[in-house]
């Protein structure tokens, strides 16, 4: 018998119970999945709450893992009991010890790439390869700005940007996550929950602002990310770790700014789109830019997990260990 993580309603933590069950037979053009990790993102808080509110209940939460094919339905060709994977992305389900999953969802994992590192990556190489090639194309000369940059997806986002040429502001709540965001590649960094972010900015970058802002913070945050950036400038607005997204005036966007709500889940529905991103990641966990890893758990403290992640005190990536 295997261990499943199930949530029974949306609410707190204290949905989350942990059952067994037994591994199931794939379907025609499905895999089964021993997981050797499985990724923690706030979308499974989310999930949780019922902020996105899943199809129906009992549940099992999560969107990404890796492991080794166990079993491959009978139209499956191109797979086989054995190879090692990774995914993300719908239909949630990962936390558990074996899944099945959708053989067009799975993607080879090279030797070089540990499941642990795929686990904890790919769904934050993913919405980074979306943020930096989709919602705005960061290049040499750009300069953006990263909430969070010693989080889960800076830990990703702020080298991939530094590789592409880009000149990267980061936000952090501490000295300690300063450190951490600084070895990432971050350029300049404004300290403190309560920093003045226009201000830093403005000065940084000679009253112009910045070409792009990734705001996974919300709150009171979103509108200090807007008048952060220049006229013409994009704020993509990607979480609400810090609070509920308030309503935005349209005249906060003058002159000229975009605001973007960038969906990962929506924007990886597309298998060929999902497929060419999920490439480029796997292509760059091989060359090193990964997510940090910040804690392992067992899989039976999925919830603990969630309320590390919730509190904020997360630098770098959770990951579950069946």
């Amino acid at each position: 018998m295997d261990r499943v993580v199930t949530l029974l309603a949306p609410g707190g933590v204290e949905q989350l119970q942990v059952f067994e069950q037994t591994p199931q037979d794939p379907g025609a053009t499905e895999i089964r999945i021993r997981h050797d990790a499985v990724g923690i993102n706030f979308l499974d808080i989310y999930h949780r709450r019922g902020l996105y509110p899943l199809p129906a209940y009992p549940a099992v939460l999560g969107v990404e893992g890796a492991g080794v094919v166990e079993a491959v339905g009978r139209e499956v060709t191109d797979l086989k009991a054995g190879d090692r994977v990774v995914y993300a992305g719908a239909p949630v389900g990962a936390y558990a010890a074996t899944r099945l999953l959708p053989a067009a969802r799975a993607i080879r994992l090279p030797d070089s790439v540990p499941s642990q590192v795929a686990a904890a990556s790919m769904l934050k190489g993913l919405t980074a390869y979306m943020l930096l090639t989709k919602t705005y194309r960061v290049e040499p000369g750009t300069t953006l700005l990263v909430h969070a940059a010693a989080g889960g997806l800076g830990s990703i986002l702020v080298p991939w940007a530094k590789h592409l040429g880009a000149t990267v502001i980061g936000t952090v709540s501490s000295q300690e996550k300063a450190e951490l965001a600084r070895a990432y590649g971050a350029d300049h960094l404004i300290v403190g929950r309560n920093a003045d972010v226009v201000g830093a900015v403005k000065t940084l970058t000679d009253n112009r602002g910045v070409d792009v802002a990734y705001d996974g913070i919300g709150g009171g945050m979103l509108a200090k990310s807007i008048r952060a950036v220049r006229p013409l400038g994009v704020v993509a607005t990607i979480g609400q770790a810090g609070g509920p997204i308030p309503p935005v005036s349209v005249d906060e966007l003058r002159p000229g700014k975009w605001l973007t709500h960038p969906s990962i889940m929506a924007y990886i529905t597309d298998t060929s789109s999902y497929l060419a991103a999920a490439e480029a990641v796997v292509e760059m966990l091989a060359s090193g830019i990964a997510a940090t890893i910040a804690r392992e758990y067992a899989l039976e403290e999925a919830a603990l997990a969630q309320q590390f992640l919730e509190e904020g005190r997360a630098a770098g990536s959770l990951i579950l260990v069946p």
